[in-house]
């Protein structure tokens, strides 16, 4: 059972009153903490209608306990080690995160203008100390909660509650000095029913990214769920789904890089139905109105709207959705493949464990480097596949 300290109460999220203490809270700007640790950890309050939720910190999940729904894997143990403090820094009062990010969010006449230490071609591999969009997608997805899975959540995500958790989590990052939120564009569903009203909505939201008549034209981000990429007279067009209506133009170059960079992706999507592709773009509107991708990167994620590299972690991903056990993927981030991470994590009651996919491109170097990454964190079990040694062993059982 949890249990938060809100001033000098201390309340349990079983309790009957918990909503109106929380609304309460949430009016005087009380900070709640989480118990499951003594002294407690500082977490936040975020509000969805007239419910109120309260959510870890930024970058805190491996400083709760284990068997608390808020714990994540240490840092170190995904991609996200080697960007905090540097692409990710986090103001402990706020609780912000200031984003450094590697590509540009402006455009000078037909061309992106300049930012240092950013490839255009690559939105993956870059500068160790800076967001991709696919680092940044995976921050986001990170911090709305989106890596957790039980099977007790079966039927209850859909994408209208993914983008109020993406959004909630966009709320307290900033790029460029500036809030995340007022640049990021997720669409909401799309009900014909209310066409006239999300077109208004959704002209309102995309002002920023309106050419101006002079000087360098602003770019927004969007992440969405493709549903095709379509040939148009000249280059394609990216459908999204729920925009029907909205399609975003690619520049011919721009398409063929993607074919190339993101090959897997696009063919691992290709090979499961129930799977789903998530893009993040930088995007503008030119002076007659038209949507036009600037960069972009893919991220593949399963039925359970949980992300997967690999078939071999697809058959991973798969088999901890029936379990009852938290589990929670990691991400790459800004890593290549040669470099070893934990799959996942288990939330075992008595010890978490990582879950380790070794590929079978791994060699020497690869092998000691993941025996150095198990023996970094002995408080953590570890269970391994080396999928060149046969069919996926077993998944540790609680004990």
């Amino acid at each position: 059972m949890r249990r938060f300290r809100l001033a000098d109460k201390v309340i349990e999220d079983t309790a009957p009153y918990l909503q109106s203490a929380l609304a309460d809270a949430y009016r005087r700007r009380i900070r709640p903490h989480c118990l499951c640790k003594e002294g407690g950890l500082p977490m936040y309050i975020a509000r969805i209608g007239d419910q109120y939720l309260v959510k870890r910190m930024p970058l805190s999940g491996g400083g709760h306990d284990p068997n608390c729904p808020s714990y994540e894997p240490p840092d170190e143990l995904s991609g996200l080690g080697v960007l905090t403090g540097s692409a990710i820094q986090v103001d402990p009062e706020s609780g912000m995160s200031a984003l450094k990010v590697s590509f540009s969010l402006s455009k000078i006449g037909t061309r992106a203008a300049p930012n240092p230490g950013a490839n255009a071609t690559d939105t993956i591999v870059g500068d160790a100390k800076k967001l991709s969009l696919r680092s940044l997608l995976h921050y986001l997805w990170q911090q709305a909660e989106l890596t957790a899975w039980t099977s007790r959540w079966a039927g209850k995500r859909h994408w209208w509650n993914i983008r109020w958790h993406l959004a909630e989590a966009a709320g307290q990052m900033t790029v460029k000095g500036g809030p995340l939120s007022e640049i990021l564009f997720i669409p909401e569903p799309f009900r014909a029913v209310d066409k006239g009203a999300i077109e208004q909505r959704r002209t309102a939201a995309l002002a920023p990214s309106i050419a101006p008549k002079s000087g360098p034209r602003k770019l927004m981000i969007l992440v969405g769920e493709v549903k095709d990429f379509a040939p148009a007279r000249s280059g394609h067009r990216l459908i999204v789904k729920h925009l029907p209506d909205f399609p975003l133009m690619l520049e011919e170059g721009l398409y063929r890089r993607l074919q190339a960079r993101f090959e897997n992706e696009l063919a691992l999507w290709g090979a499961d139905e129930a799977s789903h592709l998530i893009v993040i773009a930088t995007f503008g509107l030119t002076p007659v109105g038209l949507p036009v991708v600037e960069d972009m990167a893919l991220m593949v994620v399963a039925e359970n709207w949980v992300p997967y590299e690999s078939a071999y972690e697809k058959r991973l991903v798969d088999a901890l959705a029936k379990l009852p056990e938290r589990s929670v993927k990691g991400l790459r981030y800004n890593l290549s493949a040669e470099k070893p991470t934990a799959a996942a994590i288990l939330q075992h009651e008595s010890q978490p464990v990582a879950l380790y996919v070794v590929p079978p491109s791994a060699d020497g170097a690869y092998e000691e480097a993941l025996g150095e990454l198990i023996t970094s964190r002995p408080e953590i079990g570890a269970w391994i596949w080396r999928t060149t040694e046969g069919e996926m062993p077993p998944l540790p059982m609680n004990t």
